[in-house]
C-alpha cells in the first residue's frame, strides 16, 4: 500500500519529449569509431545496434550499426549535408539515414 507521500514523491519527476529522430546505418569501416565519438559528444545519449548488411540483393562481409539519436530542432537539409560528410570519410557510394521514419539514401 503506498501512502500520500510515496504518490508524491513518484510523480515529482519531469518529462522531455524530443520531436527529431535521426537514425545513420554505418559500416564499420575504417574511421567509423571517430564518426560515432563525434556523435555521442554532439547530441549526447544515443542507441547503437549491430546487425549485418544485406544490400544490393547480397550479404556484406562488413557488420553495420544502427546509430540512433532523439533531439529537437533538428534540420533535415542540414543533417543530409552531415550524412554526405561522413559517407565521404567513410569512402562509401551510398549511406542511409532515417530522418523522422523516412529513410534517405545519400549517394
Amino acid at each position: 500500500m503506498t501512502t500520500g507521500k510515496d504518490r508524491k514523491d513518484r510523480s515529482s519527476f519531469k518529462v522531455k519529449i524530443l520531436q527529431d529522430s535521426v537514425k545513420f546505418y554505418l559500416p564499420r569501416v575504417e574511421g567509423y569509431l571517430e564518426i560515432v565519438r563525434n556523435m555521442a559528444s554532439k547530441y549526447g545519449a544515443m542507441s547503437l545496434i549491430e546487425f549485418d548488411g544485406y544490400f544490393q540483393g547480397k550479404f556484406e562481409p562488413v557488420k553495420y550499426t544502427r546509430v540512433e539519436i532523439h533531439t529537437n530542432n533538428m534540420d533535415e537539409e542540414i543533417m543530409t549535408e552531415y550524412a554526405n560528410d561522413v559517407r565521404l570519410k567513410l569512402n562509401q557510394e551510398s549511406l542511409a539515414f532515417e530522418y523522422n521514419n523516412r529513410l534517405i539514401l545519400v549517394s
